[in-house]
């Protein structure tokens, strides 16, 4: 390495850097409704799979119990949560819809939301914990885990660390991973492994051009050329 970085343009970095992963959305901070405090009420988007789509649990290991009629039920109970004007109770509805159908996605993306939108990032955490539960190679629920870690202050990186591994390994298309493994790495001073990382989530131009500018700023600030 030609020189060690300072620890205050990691940290900036890690901090300005847009929201361009699969990460919750940007969300309002109003103190009304669901459907208000993330900004509309249309269905959020899916949560990105892993390649061959999330996977249930294997036969005989914690498979969740439900039914359709349940699943129906907690898809109701979604849609009435988004419009309600009383977030605790809005709140109360969308756990709820967890518990009847723990693999429905929408619930858990409104709850994180919401908990975002009000910076309770360890709420954010128990919610994509609970997912991970029942789709265990949902490879984004671990970016967003690992986002939530990275919006502490300081931020988390030594627990952010581990869940963007475990999304790589998941999805080892994932330039984002990649990406904020590199920060990470930098700012523990491993140089070589996060220039490893920054230069993979640099090559990925075509697909993410973004997050390879990114990268690409990050390897001209450590090397200093």
């Amino acid at each position: 390495m030609l020189q060690r970085p300072s620890y205050a343009w990691i940290l900036a970095a890690l901090l300005a850097i847009a929201p361009i992963a699969p990460r919750f959305a940007a969300a309002g901070n109003s103190p009304t409704g669901i459907a208000e405090s993330v900004g509309g009420s249309p269905p959020p988007a899916s949560l990105s799979s892993a390649p061959g789509g999330p996977s249930a649990p294997p036969p005989g290991a914690g498979a969740p119990s439900f039914d359709e009629s349940n699943a129906a039920k907690a898809r109701a109970l979604v849609a009435a949560a988004i419009n309600l004007t009383d977030s605790d109770q809005a709140v109360k509805l969308l756990w709820q819809a967890t518990d009847l159908d723990p693999t429905y996605d929408d619930a858990y993306i409104y709850l994180a939301l919401f908990y975002n939108s009000r910076s309770n990032f360890g709420k954010v955490i128990e919610v994509y914990q609970k997912l991970l539960k029942y789709q265990p190679r949902e490879a984004s629920a671990y970016l967003n885990i690992g986002e939530a870690y990275m919006s502490f202050s300081p931020p988390r990186m030594d627990d952010a660390l581990p869940n963007y591994q475990k999304a790589l390994q998941i999805d080892p298309t994932s330039s984002f991973a990649e990406l904020r493994m590199g920060q990470i790495y930098a700012a523990q001073g491993n140089h070589d492994a996060a220039l490893r990382y920054l230069k993979l989530a640099s090559a990925d131009r075509a697909k993410n051009p973004d997050i390879a500018n990114q990268a690409d700023r990050l390897i001209h600030d450590m090397i200093g050329s």
